[in-house]
Parts: C-alpha cells; structure tokens; sequence
C-alpha cells in the first residue's frame, strides 16, 4: 500500500502518519481507530476484530490519525462498538456540517497532519484513567482474569465499559494485542516457534491458528 510516515502526536497516545497507497494492502486489526482524511472526505476506521483489505484509490495522499485503543471514542463522541470492522464518514458521527468544515479546512492546509491534529486538540472527554493501565498489562501479556481483578468493576461493568471504549471485550482485545506482539518479534527474525512461546501461545500451531483467524492469511504472507 505504500510506506508511511508516522510521527508521535501531541494528542495522548496518538500517532499522525500519511501515506500514498500504491495497491491494494491487508491492514490488521491492532485495538486502534483511525480519522482518516482521503478522497476530500473524513473517514473513520472502527477498531477490526479481523484484518481489513483495503484498496484506497492511488494517486492520492491519505492523512490520519491513529488512536490509541480505547481512546477515540471520547474523542469521536461514539461509543466504539458502533463502529466496529466498519469505515463510516465523519458526516455520520459529527453531522454534514461540522465534518465538512474540517474537511475544507484540511483542503486549504499547508500541512494537513498538522491541521487535523490541531483540530482535534482537547476535543471530547480524556480517556479514563483505567484504559492505558489496562491495555498496557494486556500488551504485556497478562491473563485477563488477572487484569480484569485489579480494574476494580465488575464482571458486568468492566465488559460494558469495555465494549464502549475499545468497542470489544477485553477477551478480543488481548487476542489482538498478542497477535500484534507476536508479528513485531516475526518481523525481528525470531523464529516462529520462538515467537510463540515468548508471546504465549500454546505452540506455533496455536500461533498459526490466531494468526489466520484475524489476518486472514498464513503467518508468511502476512510478514511480506
């Protein structure tokens, strides 16, 4: 799809990347949403629980941000499980009007990664306090039962706030968060039986299992 630049935002936990897709491309599920500006339009990418083929016409600079899992949706002002494995335009969230001012504005700009986050500075609620705590255990690799003892809500409680923040359990999410843990060390040359007993999965077959149930394709053509 094309290489892209990333760089940190200065919105908690953000990061602000463009890219000039060159085909077709399997983007994969990582717990994160996207505002994306492309095609004249604001689109926002719900958080996947599979991966997504994406095939964004070429020619053209996309711009966005990704959000940190479990914070877009103060942002947004949506709950996430509404959005979830969809694309829906900002009109729909935001209303024809406010979301075509930005886009307009984004149009006009000299720097358009630097516009979309500026407009987005302090917009919506911060996320609550519990959200980094708990993705941060998830990322590394502790059991869910576990962190969900320590969040201090109940079973009930933690599942629905889950559900609107993340827009999954925290089930899904881990699962997500591993596969992406156990690709980075993939990607590192680790050997795949390596990569499995170091991210926790039972064996590499388990790891091959996960790996086709959300990126929808073998572990080898997914690291291409």
């Amino acid at each position: 799809m094309g290489t892209a630049e990333e760089r940190p935002s200065r919105i908690p936990g953000a990061v602000v990347w463009q890219r000039s897709p060159t085909g077709p491309g399997r983007i994969l599920p990582d717990g994160c949403m996207d505002l994306i500006h492309m095609d004249g339009r604001l689109v926002v990418a719900g958080p996947d629980t599979v991966a997504h083929l994406a095939d964004p016409p070429a020619g053209q600079r996309l711009t966005a941000i990704r959000f940190a899992p479990g914070t877009a949706a103060g942002i947004l002002g949506i709950p996430a499980d509404e959005l979830r494995d969809l694309r829906v335009p900002l009109d729909d969230l935001w209303g024809e009007k406010r979301a075509r001012q930005l886009a307009e504005r984004l149009a006009e700009a000299p720097d358009r990664a630097a516009a979309l986050e500026a407009a987005l500075i302090g917009v919506g609620d911060p996320a609550e306090a519990w959200i980094d705590s708990v993705t941060a255990r998830l990322r590394a690799g502790a059991p869910v039962a576990a962190v969900a003892n320590d969040v201090g809500f109940s079973e009930r409680q933690l599942h629905r706030r889950s559900l609107t923040v993340f827009g999954y359990g925290l089930k899904t999410l881990s699962r997500i968060l591993r596969l992406n843990r156990a690709l980075d060390l993939a990607r590192g040359g680790m050997a795949f039986g390596t990569v499995a007993a170091t991210s926790g999965y039972a064996d590499q077959a388990h790891l091959a299992r996960e790996v086709r149930a959300l990126a929808g394709a073998p572990l080898t053509e997914v690291l291409r």
